[in-house]
């Protein structure tokens, strides 16, 4: 049985979701599959942080 590992992080944006997740699991764009659970929602007159993306980030098992 495979084990899966994956994480999911937060950020203002899903690319700066995805670059905290890369630097926390260490791993290169290659290595990981993402998904994109949540958009980021822009706040009053565009501001960001009324709701932060989110994103599922898996490692993928090297054969």
């Amino acid at each position: 049985m495979k084990k899966v590992k994956y994480i999911e992080v937060e950020g203002n944006t899903v690319e700066e979701a995805i670059e905290k997740a890369l630097r926390e699991l260490k791993l290169p764009r290659n290595r990981v599959k993402i998904e994109s659970l949540t958009e980021e929602k822009k706040g009053l007159f565009g501001m960001a942080g009324e709701k932060p993306a989110k994103i599922r980030v898996s490692v993928i098992e090297s054969k």
